[in-house]
């Protein structure tokens, strides 16, 4: 039998447990923390005899104060270029095109692309744009200073590069909620110059299109998702919107393989909606692509920065 003092007891510790959650949900994790989330990835495309290409991935930035301000970009950039990535790729959402009341200011553009300019990677740093970023009308904007800071932005194109040797093509498509040929078309558009049997790499913001990509494409890279922001073990991730649900809970977040093609969704760095994080921690990405067969980079799976 319970005890009034063992009732109090573990009313105290409930009440306690769930201060400090609330604490770490609103001001610790979203402000403070940074995991290091590592995908080791196999795909026959790319050569047994090559050297495994290391990508790093941030997105999500929405850069505004005091979640997301420029000092934080930049640190967050350079630990993502000490981890010596052989490309750095962007996925959109710079800016918050809401204005929530607890956003008390938004980094101009030319501040958080000045904190970027710490990201540094042999084949150069590949970007696309979310719907954030066109819904807030800063794309022209970030467009410019993208292109200043000689960050690619990918719109509905595809460059070939050569890692060690090796080539491959990385592609890029536009946001597809802002975008009036969303789908089909646009992806047609991005792939419209890839030409031989080269790996292909495709960056975009949302993680939908993954179902109606092509088989050649072997990895895709999106976020815009933020995980759900909060994850409860056993209920799930009770922030996503209805699309990310059913046949598409395995869209939300980290890495899907399906018919040979591998996705892979970041939780991101930022916040929308809502100034909370739980068990969904500002992430950066590294994904170790290699030959089927080889040996990884032993990229560590999550650890904090």
């Amino acid at each position: 039998m319970i005890t009034r003092r063992s009732f109090l007891t573990l009313a105290a510790g409930t009440v306690g447990s769930g201060l400090l959650g609330a604490t770490n949900a609103f001001a610790m994790e979203p402000r403070y923390r940074l995991a290091v989330t590592g995908w080791d990835i196999e795909h026959p495309s790319w050569p047994a005899s090559a050297p495994p290409l290391r990508i790093g991935v941030m997105t999500d930035i929405h850069a505004v104060e005091p979640w997301m301000p420029a000092r934080r970009i930049g640190d967050i950039a350079a630990r993502l270029g000490a981890l010596k990535p052989d490309m750095i790729v962007l996925l959109g959402d710079y800016v918050n095109a809401l204005r929530p009341r607890f956003v008390s200011r938004s980094v101009p553009v030319r501040e958080w692309v000045a904190a970027l300019a710490e990201l540094s990677a042999p084949l150069g740093v590949h970007a696309v744009l979310g719907n954030h970023d066109w819904l807030s009308g800063e794309a022209p904007s970030i467009r410019r200073a993208f292109e200043k800071a000689g960050f690619d932005l990918l719109e509905n194109r595809a460059v070939k590069l050569s890692h060690r040797g090796t080539p491959f093509w990385i592609a890029g498509v536009v946001d597809q909620i802002v975008s009036p040929t969303a789908g089909i078309r646009d992806l047609e558009a991005t792939l419209d110059a890839v030409t031989g049997d080269d790996p292909l790499i495709m960056l975009c913001h949302e993680p939908d299109i993954f179902r109606v990509a092509p088989k050649r494409v072997a990895l895709t890279l999106a976020g815009h998702t933020h995980g759900g922001q909060v994850y409860i073990p056993f209920v799930g991730r009770p922030g996503l919107p209805p699309q990310y649900s059913g046949d598409n809970a395995d869209l939300a977040y980290g890495h899907v393989e399906e018919a040979g093609r591998h996705l892979v969704v970041s939780s991101g760095l930022g916040l929308s909606h809502m100034p909370v994080r739980f068990l969904v921690p500002p992430e950066i990405v590294t994904i170790n692509l290699r030959g089927v067969g080889t040996s990884g980079l032993n990229i560590p799976l999550t650890s904090e920065a």
